[in-house]
């Protein structure tokens, strides 16, 4: 793509573009296990946009958006988080949500948005970074590794 990629914080005025985004983000990881992730439902791209608007003004929340020829193509969602004894974890900058539109993956909107993120929290004193990832999702995988991530915790899920 030609047309210049930006990375800002996310804005109100945004609410509606995060709310298609975080809607697909819940529909592809229900796509990846349909008993372990919601499903998508008519309101969830409302849902979804309200919640991220929500966290805007939380100062230990951080949403940004990846915005190109005036357009949200995708955004990250991390926060600040202090000691965790169930996670045996000390302080650390958690990714929550990280989702670039498809027609515009493999572009660096990811990476871009990871560099964001990665300077925003270090700029708040997180010594490290954590995520997860659907166990299905190689794409992100792949970019989170070529990010410098390495694996730490596996997920295991039993229904019952």
């Amino acid at each position: 793509m030609s047309s210049t990629l930006t990375v800002r914080p996310a804005r109100a005025a945004d609410e509606d573009a995060l709310g298609r985004l975080g809607a697909m983000l819940v529909a592809e990881h229900h796509d990846f296990d349909p008993l372990r992730f919601l499903a998508p439902g008519p309101n969830t791209p409302q849902a979804y946009g309200h919640f991220l608007a929500s966290q805007l003004d939380d100062a230990d929340k951080l949403v940004l958006v990846a915005e190109r020829a005036e357009a949200v193509i995708g955004y990250a969602f991390a926060g600040m988080e202090g000691f965790d004894y169930m996670a045996l974890r000390g302080p650390a900058g958690v990714i929550y949500d990280l989702i670039v539109d498809p027609e515009h993956r493999r572009q660096g909107v990811g990476t871009a948005l990871l560099d964001a993120l990665f300077e925003a929290l270090a700029g708040r004193g997180a010594p490290r970074v954590l995520l997860s990832t659907a166990e299905k999702n190689l794409g992100a995988q792949a970019m989170f590794a070529a990010a410098g991530f390495r694996r730490t915790m596996i997920e295991m899920t039993r229904e019952l």
